[in-house]
């Protein structure tokens, strides 16, 4: 009887739209914790198909099925990918059924705790994946969701009953198809920071002023016994901060006092020198901000300082491919103006005597578009030889005007920029390269056109190289 009576009370939970990088890893969080999920999708790419097939959670068949929904279902979850037409979506309506966007329900299952939210136009998943590098250097219990998957943590997302405090990397970015709200605007942060303001998403916020406004709704939605971590070097937050008049209690941070010496930066303390994995002016204000929101989750200055020199870095944000002797090799999820410029001179600073070859990919629906692009000015003027690649296939399928070669090399404001535009050449030009003191740098949010980064990257260099 005991046993009927807890199965009878097992959530039941059913995802419209489970293959999706943050979708199937909260579908594993709950599935963790003890819930009945089940989900569907039209398409499942790895690595979330495999991740799902071994839970148990992967749908049998791609494709939407009504007849999946039905009122035993506590909650159904929407996904971005889905459409609001969606048959499943529609059936879940009619029934009348609980229905969350992705942030809904990590707010729903975080009510009770402490929440944290870092965010900002750049360096918030940095700044989330420092906080919890610490956090679990000190086996602090935690849950948390990260837009990357980070080394030492199997998921993207935990949800426990138990934990109480709750990380949380803060997307302005919709919530769902049908509920246009930024996503941090329901996390409601007892703790929140704010790393940088620099437009993006133009195909949601076509004008400057209507993105930053998202950021001041975000502020005012914070409790009124909030603490709010700021980067007053950036401009636009500073003065968005400082305007604000909600009732909070506000802390600066900037770039900390550091050096670097042999291609390694420290951080210059009062308890004496801390070396670091991470470089770069934004990564050490990203550090600055990190150990202050830390600060309020009771870790001193002394625990920061100690845990972060273990902290390798974000997947995908400014990471080690190869290198050897005389060459480097990095990968980097740049592709903003704003992330282009800080990762290209960071990188550039930190091996001045190395010559930099920047690759940039236009992937995202802002950067092919022909308007935007002039925001691009002047951000890859830190390497010796810069190179923009785009497919004009990918900007016909996002239904955008055309853009050309001359159009990229305008925009970027450079004469001697090299556009490609086939992955093949761009690929054939790159393994001509002698590549003894250089230093690759490889930014994307994609993977020009199919490049398995990883293994390209290492196989430009010496068969010495070690990672």
């Amino acid at each position: 009887m005991l046993f009927l009576l807890k199965a009878l009370s097992i959530m039941r939970v059913h995802f419209i739209a489970i293959g999706g990088s943050a979708m199937h890893n909260l579908a594993l969080a709950l599935h963790e914790k003890g819930y009945q999920v089940t989900g569907s999708d039209d398409q499942i790419f790895e690595p979330s198909r495999t991740r799902l097939s071994k839970a148990g959670i992967l749908p049998e068949q791609m494709g939407w099925f009504p007849n999946k929904i039905n009122s035993d279902i506590d909650a159904v979850i929407l996904g971005m990918h889905a459409r609001k037409d969606n048959p499943e979506l529609l059936k879940a309506q009619e029934l009348g059924l609980s229905i969350y966007s992705y942030p809904e329900y990590l707010f729903n299952q975080s009510e009770e705790k402490i929440r944290v939210v870092i965010a900002g136009s750049h360096g918030k998943t940095t700044i989330t994946s420092m906080v919890m590098h610490v956090l679990k250097y000190f086996n602090r219990d935690f849950d948390y969701m990260v837009g990357a998957q980070l080394e030492n943590f199997d998921t993207m997302v935990r949800i426990t009953d138990k934990a109480p405090i709750m990380i949380l990397e803060g997307d302005e970015y919709l919530s769902s198809p049908i509920d246009p709200s930024p996503k941090f605007l329901w996390y409601k942060p007892h703790v929140a920071l704010i790393s940088g303001i620099a437009w993006d998403h133009i195909n949601v916020f076509p004008t400057f002023e209507e993105y930053v406004d998202q950021f001041e709704q975000f502020i005012n939605s914070m409790r009124a016994d909030g603490v709010l971590v700021y980067c007053e070097v950036d401009s636009e937050v500073k003065k968005l901060v400082e305007n604000n008049k909600h009732q909070l209690k506000k802390i600066a941070y900037r770039t900390p006092a550091h050096k670097i010496v042999d291609g390694v930066s420290f951080l210059t303390t009062d308890t004496g020198e801390v070396p670091l994995h991470v470089f770069g002016q934004h990564n050490l204000q990203n550090l600055n901000g990190a150990r202050l929101v830390l600060n309020q989750l009771n870790i001193s200055d002394e625990q920061f300082y100690e845990a972060i020199q273990s902290f390798g870095g974000a997947a995908r944000r400014l990471e080690l491919i190869a290198k050897n002797d005389k060459s480097v090799v990095y990968k980097d999820f740049a592709h903003s103006p704003s992330k282009l410029k800080a990762t290209t001179s960071a990188v550039k600073t930190q091996f001045p005597d190395k010559e930099l070859y920047a690759v940039m990919e236009l992937h995202t629906f802002s950067s092919l578009n022909a308007e935007f692009l002039a925001t691009y000015q002047g951000s890859m003027n830190a390497a010796d030889k810069a190179i923009v690649y785009f497919n004009p296939e990918t900007i016909a399928h996002k239904k955008l005007d055309p853009i050309s070669v001359g159009q990229v090399k305008e925009a970027f404001g450079r004469e001697d920029l090299m556009v490609r535009t086939n992955s093949e050449q761009l690929q054939n030009y790159l393994k001509g390269i002698d590549w003894d003191d250089k230093v690759l740098l490889l930014m994307s949010s994609g993977n020009f056109d199919g490049i398995n980064l990883n293994e390209f990257g290492t196989g430009l260099i010496s068969p010495n190289q070690s990672v």
